[in-house]
């Protein structure tokens, strides 16, 4: 984090981090994103030094197609981390994000009250953007369980989910969060937001070109 970025409030939540980082990056020439770097630091980084002051209950990396090198770069951060890292391997990457996040929420040992489900190609999500959906989830109405960013009419990422909406995710087999989001919308309470760091991610060259990215 830069001296400018904001601090963490104190919240009464316990907050567990499962951040997503198995896919291909194929349309990058199978380059990872978690592993692109933005002021020479990887985006791996700059996301982890962002929920530290948040004193994450757990903080789990799934990886997968680029395993051996991003579980080399959280290796290197660990060793700085007072809430470090742990890793989930997913065998089957192909099988595509849904497995990556079973496979993660499956991992949580259930000390947390609320769930962040990032993804790790969000160059802009940092304290500002965890603090906003935190503080929607202390303010939410009565049977809201996840908060969802919306942003100009388009889904967001990260989302928070309560630790009962995943106890009611882990309860059906193969059920994974979107799933759960889409049957149960009585439960989502969309963030509406002007804060674009939530949709913005990286997907092709020109993304890391708009973003200032690099590949090393």
């Amino acid at each position: 984090m830069t001296s400018s970025s904001p601090s963490p409030q104190a919240s009464p939540l316990r907050l567990a981090v499962l951040l997503l980082a198995a896919g291909e990056g194929s349309r990058l020439g199978t380059h990872p994103k978690a592993l692109l770097r933005k002021d020479g630091q990887t985006l791996l980084e700059l996301f982890s030094s962002a929920i530290q002051g948040f004193a994450p209950t757990e903080y789990i990396v799934v990886t997968g197609f680029h395993a051996g090198a991003i579980e080399s770069e959280i290796a290197k951060l660990n060793a700085s981390l007072a809430h470090p890292i742990e890793v989930i391997q997913n065998p089957a990457p192909e099988k595509g994000h849904a497995s990556s996040v079973r496979l993660g929420i499956e991992s949580l040992k259930g000390e947390f009250d609320v769930l962040l489900v990032a993804l790790s190609d969000q160059p802009k999500i940092g304290v500002r953007e965890v603090q906003e959906l935190l503080d929607a989830f202390l303010k939410r109405e009565s049977g809201v369980e996840i908060i969802l960013p919306m942003v100009e009419g388009r889904r967001g990422n990260p989302v928070l989910f309560s630790r009962k909406a995943i106890s009611e995710v882990l309860a059906n087999p193969g059920m994974v969060c979107r799933e759960y989001m889409d049957t149960h919308t009585d439960q989502v309470r969309n963030l509406l937001t002007s804060n674009k760091a939530f949709v913005m991610d990286v997907d092709t060259p020109e993304d890391i070109q708009q973003h200032k990215l690099s590949l090393t």
